[in-house]
């Protein structure tokens, strides 16, 4: 029943679910993300990408979810999405956010050739893909933000993603289902945490949003 929506509800959904996470997004955007969305579907009878490809999935659980991050990426220009799997969040991020600059890493090949596919249909010019894992990716200068959805315990993250970001002022946002409070209270002392609850449209699950970020020294203070 959710694949007969035609594309003209679809985006009217996208568009109304994004202002509501206050973003806004033109009719170029909501274009895209619709073929995104086609792109995804067609690929993942080949290769599996995502085990949620109806449209109405495709819509909360990956699109909305993805943009419900938008509005706590603050000032960071350069950002870097950690095992990005079929792109998101970093697909929709880059089309959302023109002005920032997105690197989508996968250590799986095919994921990242999917990724890559869907950045030039896209014609994003904010983005690119990397088949490299975390752990063997030297980036340099580092990142503002580093970007994890789903993807391991709060401490593993920050010991995979930390080395990607500035030692400074580099932040690292985890995406979480449910409340991570035993992770939050395993982290080593020298990283701080926020926890954000998201209220994502349409989805009817917990999300919420840990922002990471290293206690600055005594002696960077000093400086």
């Amino acid at each position: 029943m959710a694949d007969v929506i035609d594309a003209a509800t679809w985006r009217a959904r996208l568009e109304a679910g994004a202002a509501r996470l206050g973003v806004c997004l033109r009719p170029l955007q909501t274009g895209q993300l619709w073929q995104l969305t086609l792109l995804l579907r067609e690929r993942n009878q080949l290769i599996n990408l995502t085990s949620v490809d109806s449209l109405d999935g495709i819509l909360t659980t990956h699109i909305l979810d993805s943009l419900a991050v938008v509005p706590h990426l603050g000032d960071g220009r350069r950002i870097v999405d950690v095992g990005t799997g079929g792109g998101f969040p970093g697909l929709p991020l880059a089309v959302a956010c023109p002005e920032r600059d997105f690197v989508l890493i996968d250590g799986t090949q095919k994921k990242i050739r999917f990724v890559q596919d869907a950045i030039v249909a896209l014609q994003l010019k904010n983005a690119r893909a990397e088949a490299v894992r975390a752990e063997r990716m030297r980036p340099e200068p580092r990142f503002d933000v580093a970007i994890v959805r789903a993807v391991g315990a709060l401490t593993s993250i920050t010991q995979v993603a930390g080395r990607l970001i500035d030692e400074t002022s580099g932040r690292i946002l985890a995406m979480k289902g449910k409340r991570p409070d035993a992770e939050i209270a395993a982290l080593p002392r020298s990283w701080r945490a926020e926890l954000i609850a998201l209220d994502v449209p349409e989805l009817a699950a917990e999300r919420h949003l840990v922002s990471l970020s290293r206690h600055k020294s005594r002696h960077s203070r000093q400086k």
